[in-house]
């Protein structure tokens, strides 16, 4: 009988373990761990784009802060995963925040990046302390059409299929011909390519259709935190169109660049520096 009972509790044990350890919580994405500080600062990149787009900044302030900088599944090499989405990734980059117990980061997104600190901080606003967005809007598809709304049945198969249908060459010569309409300094053009080549083709299509049918500008009346917004300098001239689309953003502090395109933390270095410097400070 003691036998058996202790046959009992060596199982339980076994199974608790398979439980606890064999089941271990995963993300869609990939984090890198940098910087020393009590305060952290989550980066988040753009569309197809690698968190190594953040290294400057890291080594800026990887001093004072501790940085957790991600790669999202599917985006410049990182193993994708089997159904991606806007909404996914945001409730997930979220969890992780709690789940590793961070304390109210700093969040700074670029891009798609941008609009997903603007639906983390609308949505769980109890943990996080300020957001920086680079260069991205509530409601991408509202700049060709103030009146958009999203579809909540929007079906992404046709883009997923005419991409996953070319061939590396044809897809090759598709991003070096768009890219290079997104940056100034070219400094970086080939990394950036590369990044977005050896993304998975299902998920750049189906986060290209589920982004662009994305609409924050009624969810982000919830953000409560301060909020900096970087802007190329390109949509300067359509100031009214892009402040009609941040104005329930009560916290939201707009500022556009002197110069350059979508990669402002390229094209205008220094003015990007300075606009995070005194709003971190």
């Amino acid at each position: 009988m003691k036998k058996t009972t202790a046959l009992l509790i060596a199982l339980s044990f076994i199974l608790l373990c398979i439980n606890v350890f064999g089941g271990a919580k995963t993300y869609p994405f990939h984090v890198k761990v940098s910087g020393k500080g009590k305060q952290v600062i989550v980066f988040i990149p753009g569309f197809a784009c690698s968190g190594d787009v953040w290294d400057a900044t890291k080594n800026t302030y990887g001093k004072n802060y501790t940085c957790y900088t991600l790669t999202m599944a599917g985006f410049a090499g990182v193993p994708a995963e089997a159904t991606p989405s806007f909404k996914g990734w945001e409730d997930a980059i979220a969890a992780y925040i709690t789940d590793n117990k961070i304390n109210k980061p700093i969040i700074v997104g670029h891009s798609m990046g941008g609009g997903l600190a603007l639906a983390i901080a609308a949505d769980y606003p109890a943990i996080v302390s300020k957001i920086i967005v680079v260069d991205a809007l509530p409601c991408l598809a509202a700049m060709s059409n103030p009146d958009f709304k999203s579809n909540p049945n929007n079906d992404c198969s046709p883009v997923v299929a005419k991409l996953t249908g070319l061939t590396d060459a044809q897809f090759y010569q598709m991003q070096l011909y768009n890219i290079p309409q997104l940056m100034v300094d070219t400094t970086h053009l080939k990394q950036v390519v590369n990044w977005s080549v050896t993304s998975d083709r299902r998920t750049f299509g189906t986060m290209y259709c589920d982004f662009l049918n994305t609409d924050l500008r009624t969810k982000i009346a919830g953000i409560k935190c301060p909020a900096l917004i970087l802007l190329e300098s390109y949509f300067a001239t359509f100031k009214p169109g892009i402040e009609a689309q941040y104005k329930n953003l009560t916290t939201a502090q707009l500022a556009y660049a002197n110069k350059g395109k979508h990669f402002i933390m390229f094209d205008d270095t220094d003015w990007y520096n300075q606009q995070l410097a005194a709003f971190i400070k």
